[in-house]
């Protein structure tokens, strides 16, 4: 492909796509319009020019909706609308899964074949297909996929058709006939989705808080929402005022419950106090960690929850716009949280002098197009500002700079959602719920071979026998063969460790972690070592490349599973490649630029160390 700014043209439903979201060429001044032979010895550089670099994914996003690929003349033209190099815009679009610079049919289906779907099936539903439709590839219709956050329905697709309007569908479970409908006649004659109420088992008990309105309230209506205490927490937040949102923020020592647990308070604080403005809020809506989909949950089944969340916290760090980064594989989710968005401006919510208060909080949806490592708090910056989703190096830290280089918080979708909770209760109280180290409730996502998967709400303090218990235990004649807690990036436990509080100070003691809230049961029907080398082939699929350790250690540490694998009899062959497997993994945990390469072998380790599964030579 040329990389440079050629002759070739955008086809007409591109152009016409870019500028419907970029608007006319020549509204605002030039844009890319057509030049004359004059204008091409003018330099538009500055400000202006790089200003609107953060439309790069917007328009992308908006040529493959409608056409299913992105052509060299699409790439040229954004380019030239958006004051960016072509070379620079294909960087971009080929870092994103879900992105394609290459002709593919209007029609594609992604059927997952991660760690939770294969363990409910994928590989036989992957099997099937192949015979029938030949094998995985963009030109035949269908492509393997990593986690779709739709595991408590695994095995699970996506089905996505090119136009405009684009229709997008989740499938789960997925069955041959369902995705050959979709290629054939399109998503739009599938079965509807299951309604948002059924990944959450617990639907309609009393005494949930994060999950109260799930399956209670129509998740598309503002009224209903108001009726259930809906922006009773942003009202109490305009009494208080912003300094002390922050103080009982801080009192309720609530947690990020991303993974890394740092404190919401601190956090904030430490942003609000910042000299530089203007200060931003973003939220992490990229939940991609393979068996995670408890944000889809609330997103899905309460999004109004999320938006009045951010305006608390919007007020109480002074930002006027947030934005919502949400993973691409969530198609009902963005059409909740639009709708959400429309409803809470027309009612005063959002927008200028909110509630007549005098200050204005703006959001803005920004989509993400398949890449995991978004998920790193960086990363989400550089996808947000319309470049490589690639981590940077810290510091400076968000709260110092962050996206646009100005002062910014990054929240979780359940993170930000126990805020109005604490506005309302208060912040000594909340810190009642749960235990001393891991306060108020918290949401897991319980899949695998369980009896009723989903998303569940305890209070923290609960045991990991206690939370399988409610999922139902493994099915009748099977039994458990182990657990992965906190996805990929987390740990294996065996099956006699149900003891294990689930808490992070539980989690230390017990040399585990809760990560993202993933809880994975195995049962004995399970291949383990074919889940181990799933989870080494995610990682190298899913590494930035950025930094060497991660990007030559992911692949080394699939290349020694595999050996291991196709070489089991051979003992010290396998002691060796395990010796290789553990220098490799604590050169990506001790080197790398973050968190994926960081994680990358945590499992891996754990499941050797503490399942055996790939029993050591012990010869040296």
């Amino acid at each position: 492909m040329d990389l440079k700014f050629s002759n070739a043209e955008p086809f007409a439903e591109e152009r016409e796509a870019i500028d419907r979201r970029l608007g006319g060429p020549g509204e605002g001044g030039w844009h890319g319009g057509e030049r004359d032979e004059q204008d091409h010895r003018r330099a538009h550089t500055g400000h202006a020019a790089r200003s609107r670099r953060h439309l790069v994914m917007e328009a992308l996003h908006a040529v493959n909706d409608r056409v299913g690929w992105i052509s060299p003349g699409a790439l040229n033209y954004i380019g030239k609308r958006l004051s960016v190099s072509a070379a620079d815009v294909y960087s971009v679009a080929t870092f994103y899964a879900l992105f394609s610079t290459n002709p593919r049919p209007k029609r594609v289906v992604h059927v997952c074949t991660d760690i939770a779907c294969m363990a409910r099936g994928s590989k036989e539903v992957c099997a099937s297909l192949e015979k029938r439709l030949g094998p995985a590839s963009a030109m035949t219709g269908w492509k393997h996929s990593p986690c779709l956050g739709v595991c408590e329905r695994a095995p699970a697709a996506m089905a996505v058709e090119a136009g405009d309007p684009p229709h997008e569908h989740l499938i789960g479970p997925a069955t041959v006939e369902e995705v050959v409908l979709a290629l054939n006649v399109g998503p739009a004659a599938l079965a509807a989705e299951a309604p948002p109420m059924m990944a959450v088992p617990q639907a309609g008990q009393e005494g949930l808080m994060l999950l109260k309105r799930v399956g209670r309230v129509d998740p598309e209506s503002i009224d209903d929402y108001l009726a259930t205490d809906g922006y009773a927490g942003l009202r109490r937040a305009f009494e208080m005022g912003p300094g002390q949102v922050i103080s009982e923020v801080k009192e309720s020592r609530l947690m990020g419950r991303g993974g890394a647990a740092f404190p919401a308070g601190i956090k904030w604080e430490s942003t609000a106090k910042q000299p530089a403005t203007p200060r931003y809020l973003v939220c992490n809506a990229d939940e991609s960690e393979p068996g995670t989909f408890k944000d889809r949950a609330i997103l899905e089944g309460d999004p109004f929850a999320l938006i009045e969340s951010m305006t608390i916290a919007g007020y109480a760090i002074g930002a006027e716009r947030g934005y919502i980064y949400l993973r691409g594989e969530y198609p009902r989710a963005f059409r909740m949280l639009r709708n959400a968005i429309e409803r809470v401006r027309e009612r005063g919510f959002l927008g200028a002098d909110i509630l007549g208060t005098g200050w204005s909080f703006e959001l803005e949806i920004r989509r993400g197009a398949g890449a995991y490592i978004c998920g790193e708090e960086t990363a989400i910056f550089n996808s947000i500002e319309g470049y490589r989703g690639e981590p940077r190096s810290k510091p400076p830290f968000p709260f110092e700079q962050g996206l646009f280089n100005k002062p910014t918080v990054v929240n979780n979708v359940e993170t930000l959602c126990n805020v109005p909770l604490i506005m309302q209760i208060g912040g000594a109280q909340y810190a009642k719920i749960g235990t001393e180290g891991s306060t108020g409730p918290k949401l897991f996502c319980v899949s695998g071979n369980l009896v009723r998967p989903g998303v569940y709400e305890v209070p923290f303090g609960a045991t990991l026998g206690e939370v399988l218990e409610l999922a139902g235990g493994v099915p009748q004649g099977r039994t458990l063969q182990a657990v992965l807690l906190g996805g990929a990036a987390g740990g294996f436990v065996r099956a006699d460790e149900l003891h294990i509080p689930l808490t992070f100070e539980g989690a230390r003691a017990n040399a585990t972690t809760l990560g993202s809230g993933v809880v994975l049961a195995f049962d004995d029907t399970v291949d383990l070592s074919g889940i181990l080398l799933r989870i080494a082939s995610f990682f190298r699929d899913e590494s930035c490349g950025q930094c060497v350790p991660c990007r030559v250690g992911t692949v080394r540490q699939e290349e020694a599973l595999l050996r291991i694998m196709h070489n089991g009899h051979d003992a010290a062959a396998k002691g060796r490649d395990i010796r290789i497997l553990r220098d490799v993994g604590l050169v990506m945990k001790d080197s790398s630029i973050c968190g994926l390469g960081q994680a990358a072998w945590n499992a891996v380790e754990s499941a050797i160390d503490r399942l055996g599964v790939l029993e050591e030579s012990k010869s040296r």
